[in-house]
């Protein structure tokens, strides 16, 4: 006798839950790692010289969105398990078919180690060598940034054997996909796989536009669009956004907890996006308390009775923000505690200009919902849906909620540039166009229904179109990151070499220099300060640095101006027994390293200013020490190429 679909045993919803989720992240991790293997075992041509890697990437891509279709469909008729971890699986597929097919002849990642790339591989090499949380440049300092991302990257890189610089690819494209994966699985456990495959195949591809040059930007949005509807569940507790926020009785504790976990943990990977994120859920928590005041209104019920109904609903409220507050900042302690610990503890003049930098795009409001393009015409639907919804639909809510902070803290940073700073907020782009997206495909998903109750069936012709328009978007994304994408190949890697087969730079000469640096001071890489300007030598080997990049990335306790000014000092030495003496005397940790330039008039470091406001915010000078500085037998100096390294003898 056959068992009906109806009879078979069917999982618990806990039981089910870990199933979905916990299979989107481990087949995730899976088809990442496997694919970039894949990849990484044929010998394609350079992105920037061949159009075969880009035509490689359209049928991937083609592959994947067909793998989301059948999930759609195998939803109706089979399992909705199965289904769903199709539908997680086609959104890993894309990421990783996306970055790893045009980066597949080159071992850096997008933006090579350019630009901010430089200091997040450096920080990636510098929780490599050593799982101890510290600073990525300075030695003695706990780190400023978050380190949750590149803390796991190095386990990565010493489970792999890699070296951190190497690592990085594989491990950004890697967790791109698996939060990818993961996104997919809440969108799905929450709307269904129909709606949530459309939802996170939108989400995963306009975060790739955006975001995937920073990766850990990229991770959280993926997974932090839908864990703040998760939240506003979490503060409402078990009933329907209509009928308000319920008695502390009727709360979701595990819906809570994973809230206050998700924000704990975004603040260890992404401070700015940490504060959109609480503060997201601080006005989602305002909307129930107006909510709570406002829907027991009644002329007829005495006020003592109004008041008693507001009460526990009110305190509600309160009591699960101030629990997932405690729990996110308890989390959040793990990383800023030592940071945190040291800055009341020293006396030394905390400073830092990381908020130092308004491009173009941070002196405007963004609003995408407005461009001509698709991508504008599908934020157009979404920002009309939130419109439509946020006072029936708790996703809708939260989005509506989501972009009000967005632009509370614009405005804020537009505000701030009046008194010399500001919040970075242009960083802030990718999560809103992401959001209106996400909202995007629920106006389509909507339109949909409506068009098939007017037409009859028509969700064969509304697939096609969804898949020919996701396809569309997604083959252009390699031509929207193709500067990203160049520079991965124009660069030189760890190894010297440019994977576009031209000749390398003067970074060739950086295995040479590191060898020469082992050799002559007998120590391994992080018991050795290095004093140089070539800051992309710190990003392949973990020497500790004297000076950082600049003082935007520089850890706030390490007096970046102060050493500026010192290293000034020290180039003004016209003898070994001055430049001893300065060393002797050095505030910090003094250099036993010292990877100069090559010029007629001495050894150059080139090394840089803040001139914020002014845009490029960075004044590059040279500073020239004299070469009879270190004529002496205590420094022993070898010419490398276009290069002068001084090693000071213990």
């Amino acid at each position: 006798m056959e068992t009906s679909a109806a009879d078979r045993p069917r999982l618990s919803g806990r039981t089910r839950d870990v199933v979905e989720l916990g299979g989107a992240v481990l087949g995730a991790a899976v088809i990442a790692f496997a694919g970039l293997k894949i990849i990484g075992a044929v010998g394609w041509p350079a992105f920037n010289t061949s159009n075969v890697t880009r035509a490689l990437t359209t049928l991937g891509q083609t592959a994947c969105l067909l793998l989301a279709v059948v999930a759609v469909v195998w939803s109706r008729y089979g399992s909705r398990i199965l289904a769903s971890l199709l539908s997680a699986f086609a959104s890993a597929g894309l990421v990783t078919v996306t970055l790893g097919m045009p980066l597949g002849a080159t071992k850096l990642y997008l933006f090579g180690l350019s630009v901010d790339q430089q200091f997040r591989t450096e920080y990636l090499t510098r929780l490599t060598s050593s799982p101890h949380l510290a600073d990525m440049t300075y030695a003695d300092l706990p780190p400023y940034y978050p380190a949750t991302w590149f803390w796991l990257g190095g386990r990565y890189a010493n489970t792999l054997g890699l070296a951190g610089w190497e690592a990085y690819k594989p491990w950004a494209i890697l967790s791109v996909a698996v939060a990818a994966a993961l996104g997919a699985a809440l969108w799905n456990r929450m709307v269904g796989v129909t709606a949530g495959t459309a939802v996170s195949i939108a989400v995963t591809l306009v975060t790739l536009q955006f975001a995937s040059p920073e990766p850990y930007s990229a991770t959280l949005i993926l997974v932090g669009i839908p864990m703040l509807v998760v939240c506003a569940y979490a503060l409402r507790g078990r009933s329907r956004l209509a009928g308000g926020p319920t008695p502390l009785s009727q709360t979701s504790w595990l819906a809570v907890i994973a809230g206050g976990v998700f924000i704990g943990l975004s603040a260890t990977v992404y401070t700015l996006f940490t504060a959109l994120f609480a503060g997201t859920a601080v006005l989602m928590a305002l909307v129930y308390l107006v909510q709570a005041w406002l829907l027991p209104r009644n002329k007829t019920v005495p006020r003592e009775t109004i008041s008693a109904e507001r009460r526990p609903r009110i305190v509600a409220v309160v009591v699960r923000l101030v629990v997932m507050g405690v729990l996110a900042g308890a989390i959040a302690l793990i990383v800023w505690g030592p940071y945190l610990v040291e800055r009341f503890r020293t006396d030394v003049a905390v400073s830092g200009s990381a908020e130092h930098y308004l491009p173009e795009s941070g002196s405007i409001l963004a609003l995408p919902m407005f461009h001509v393009s698709l991508l504008g015409l599908l934020c157009l639907i979404g920002f009309v849906w939130i419109l439509m919804q946020c006072r029936r639909r708790t996703i809708a809510m939260s989005m509506a909620c989501t972009l009000v902070g967005v632009v509370g803290l614009t405005l804020l940073s537009l505000a701030l540039t009046a008194k010399g700073t500001t919040l970075l907020s242009f960083r802030l782009e990718p999560v809103s166009t992401v959001v209106l997206a996400a909202a995007g495909a629920f106006g389509v998903v909507w339109l949909s229904r409506a068009a098939i109750a007017r037409f009859g069936d028509i969700r064969t012709v509304i697939g096609v179109v969804a898949a020919a328009a996701a396809l569309a978007v997604a083959q252009q994304i390699p031509s929207v990151l193709s500067v990203e994408i160049t520079t991965a190949y124009t660069d030189t890697d760890g190894r010297g070499v440019r994977a576009d087969q031209h000749a390398p730079g003067a970074e060739s000469y950086y295995p040479k220099i590191d060898e020469t640096i082992r050799a002559q001071t007998g120590r391994p890489a992080t018991d050795n300060v290095v004093l140089t300007a070539d800051f992309g030598f710190l990003s392949l080997y973990p020497y500790w640095g004297f000076q950082g990049l600049t003082s935007h990335y520089a850890n706030p306790l390490a007096e970046f101006t102060e050493r500026a000014a010192t290293i000034e000092k020290w180039s003004q030495a016209s003898t070994p027994q001055e430049m001893k003496d300065n060393l002797r005397t050095s505030p910090w940790r003094p250099p036993n390293v010292f990877l100069f330039r090559y010029s007629p008039d001495g050894y150059t470091l080139r090394l840089a200013e803040d001139v914020y406001p002014n845009d490029p915010n960075v004044k590059r000078y040279t500073v020239t020490f004299n070469p009879a500085a270190f004529d002496d037998p205590a420094f022993t100096v070898t010419e490398i190429g276009p290069f002068v390294l001084v090693v000071k003898k213990s």
